[in-house]
């Protein structure tokens, strides 16, 4: 059985969690890039519906997470040994529960090649277990802050593979599945990175189903993590797809400058990353000293630009104004595959040409 080293799941940065998270049907399925939620063609996994229905066919293929006995699990783990995958959730009071009730019917439902693969489950006695695939190489805040002097930095290419992937898995979940889902906690520790250094998503515990109809948002206590939060979701607790959105800029700002979006060790004015960060994002002047000092100089101009440009459009603060996360997708494949052709910076010139994204969108404000 394939499993990542044991752990204890307690989420201090969360204050309740939602009453309401049962799994309704959607009348219609959701395809085609360019519809409301910015949706676009598929990456390897075709719509899902959360229905009644939908459960029922996938448990006859096989394909919904089994279920272990605690036995079974210490047995096939050779009693929990730091070579398996075990998630073990903290069940103080109804928050616990709930979170594993929802994690474990999100990923048994939700299947996609940048979501991570949840084998079974236990519910023995008062054990909450999770039995995930193995991820080798970690989450992505073990690659990007604190590097140890003899570890490799992740270059600039492997960063923008990370961030199309990770918004592949965010695509899936707005436009594929039905209805759609919004992550609710996308942050560099819910990346999990295999050998290749390929994301996906994890830890589904606070995962909502998002409006369907003519409904714009959905109503819910305010959960997540501080400094990943958008501000309208913060304060009013309406929460939409583009909450995500948000989230993902400050992911993409992680990723650009290898800072955590809250950092008590650094000096006043620069504890909150988008606050540190808003004066270099209004300034294209200033792009380069966002960049990660671990990358000594080495990434393209020109696809700094565009990273930088994409992020600032995921930050804006009011949540009308940000992309859709299909054209989000569309204009960092096209920055990757750019990412390889262009010369380091000092050689690369200012940018000439915009990306798909940049051309349909302003800047931050």
């Amino acid at each position: 059985m394939s499993c990542f080293p044991c752990v204890n799941s307690r989420r201090k940065d969360v204050r309740d969690v939602d009453d309401d998270m049962a799994v309704r049907p959607a009348d219609s399925s959701v395809s085609g890039r360019g519809n409301a939620n910015g949706c676009g063609s598929d990456h390897g996994s075709g719509a899902r519906s959360l229905s009644g229905k939908s459960w029922e066919s996938r448990g006859q293929k096989g394909n919904v997470a089994r279920s272990f006995t605690f036995r079974e699990l210490a047995t096939a783990t050779r009693n929990f040994r730091e070579i398996v995958a075990i998630k073990q959730l903290n069940l103080d009071g109804h928050q616990g529960n709930q979170e594993f009730i929802v994690e474990v019917l999100m990923l048994s439902l939700l299947h996609h090649p940048n979501l991570v693969t949840l084998i079974g489950y236990c519910t023995d006695g008062d054990q909450r277990l999770l039995v995930y695939e193995f991820m080798s190489m970690g989450s992505l805040e073990d690659h990007l802050f604190d590097v140890e002097p003899d570890k490799e930095p992740l270059s600039w290419s492997t960063r923008m593979k990370i961030a199309v992937g990770a918004a592949r898995g965010v695509e899936y979940l707005h436009c594929k599945a039905n209805p759609p889902v919004i992550y609710r906690d996308l942050k560099s520790a819910n990346i999990l990175l295999d050998e290749n250094f390929n994301p996906k998503l994890s830890d589904f515990g606070l995962a909502k189903l998002g409006p369907v109809g003519d409904n714009t948002h959905v109503s819910t206590r305010v959960m997540g993590t501080y400094g990943y939060c958008a501000p309208e979701y913060a304060m009013s607790g309406k929460l939409t797809l583009k909450s995500d959105i948000y989230s993902f800029g400050v992911v993409m700002l992680e990723l650009i400058t290898g800072r955590k979006a809250i950092d008590s060790t650094q000096k006043p004015g620069e504890q909150n990353l988008i606050v540190w960060a808003r004066p270099f994002l209004k300034d294209k002047r200033k792009f380069v000293q966002l960049v990660d000092p671990l990358l000594q100089g080495r990434f393209p101009l020109r696809s700094l630009h565009h990273a930088v440009a994409i992020t600032a459009m995921c930050l804006q603060e009011h949540a009308h104004f940000r992309p859709l996360i299909g054209d989000i997708v569309v204009a960092l494949e096209y920055l990757a595959s750019q990412s390889h052709k262009e010369s380091p910076r000092g050689v690369a010139r200012s940018p000439s040409s915009s990306s798909p994204l940049q051309r349909n969108n302003g800047s931050f404000s």
